[in-house]
C-alpha cells in the first residue's frame, strides 16, 4: 500500500523504532512525520519510506485537517496517536 499524506505509520528502524507518526508531507522516497510530543509540527522528522510501517488510514478531523491545510496544534497530534495507539497495539501496551 502507498503511504499518503495524513496517514499513520510505525517506524521500524532508527532510535524512533516503534512509534507512531503521522504523515504531513511525501517527498519522493521521503516522508516527514511528526508525532506531537518528540518530533512536533514545527520540526517534523524527515524518514525514508523504507524505514516506516504503514499502520492506517484514519479517517478523524485531524488526518482532515492536515489533509486540507488547516491550522493544526501538537496536542491535536498526541491525542489522535494516543487514542490509536490504545486500540490494542501491543507494542503500546505496558
Amino acid at each position: 500500500m502507498d503511504i499518503a499524506r495524513s496517514d499513520i505509520v510505525k517506524a521500524s528502524a532508527g532510535r524512533d523504532k516503534g512509534k507512531l507518526f503521522f504523515v504531513l508531507e511525501v517527498e519522493g522516497e521521503y516522508l516527514l512525520l511528526a508525532d506531537g510530543k518528540n518530533r512536533r509540527l514545527e520540526r517534523p522528522k524527515r524518514k525514508k519510506r523504507k524505514h516506516v510501517i504503514f499502520q492506517a488510514h484514519f479517517d478523524c478531523r485531524t488526518a482532515e485537517k492536515i489533509r486540507s491545510g488547516e491550522k493544526l496544534a501538537n496536542s491535536d497530534l498526541r491525542k489522535t496517536l494516543a487514542q490509536f495507539g490504545g486500540d490494542g497495539n501491543p507494542d503500546q501496551e505496558g
